[in-house]
């Protein structure tokens, strides 16, 4: 595929990866592994699976800057498995207490579906990311953006619906299978997903 036969928004996901220095390729690469190393790190302490704690990571994510999304999680694990459902309510967290309750109900959950939990597409996108399954992307307000060709504040991102969000997870995969074949590389549409983020943010200061 020639660039000029890409749809305009892949195109405009094409474009901001090929404004990303070196640092920025290597690290979005590296994002999502990452994360989940971090998970593994968790669980490994708590004598949980990692999948348990990513779940974890992702309800408490919303409205969450990453650092603190991780101390967060961390937090509320230790919380649990040393104490009881109090202790983990009181437990200070940078989301919305309803966030912080559906952490608690993956922890005690028996069923490993952990999405019926998480219910918000971006959120279980972001689990799945971390976990590498489904061959997912997570769609947020500046994975919107890059897609969309203009900074846009949040609250100039619009509701994501289904149609739209498929629409844009098939853009950032075209984009994805473009830059794979120019470039003779194997990076997943969640990589690049995550490239153009780290990018993104350094150009806007996000």
């Amino acid at each position: 595929m020639q660039f000029g036969e890409l749809s305009p928004q892949a195109a405009n996901i094409v474009a901001k990866f090929t404004l990303a220095t070196t640092a920025e390729v290597v690290a979005g690469e590296r994002w999502y592994t990452e994360s989940y190393n971090i998970a593994s790190r968790i669980a490994r302490l708590h004598n949980l699976s990692t999948v348990r704690v990513a779940a974890v990571i992702a309800a408490l994510s919303p409205n969450n800057r990453w650092e603190r999304n991780i101390e967060d999680a961390e937090n509320v694990i230790t919380a649990f498995t040393h104490g009881d459902d109090q202790d983990v309510l009181e437990v200070k967290c940078c989301t919305y207490t309803a966030n912080k309750l559906k952490a608690l109900a993956i922890l005690k959950a028996e069923s490993l579906v952990y999405e019926d939990i998480l219910k918000g597409p971006k959120v279980i996108e972001f689990f799945h990311c971390i976990c590498d399954t489904a061959d997912d992307v997570c769609i947020d307000g500046h994975a919107y953006s890059i897609w969309y060709g203009s900074r846009l504040t949040m609250k100039e991102v619009p509701n994501i619906g289904k149609k739209l969000r498929e629409r844009i997870k098939q853009d950032y995969r075209e984009a994805t299978d473009f830059i794979n074949d120019e470039l003779s590389v194997k990076f997943t549409t969640s990589q690049i997903q995550a490239i153009t983020w780290v990018c993104h943010r350094r150009i806007y200061g996000v």
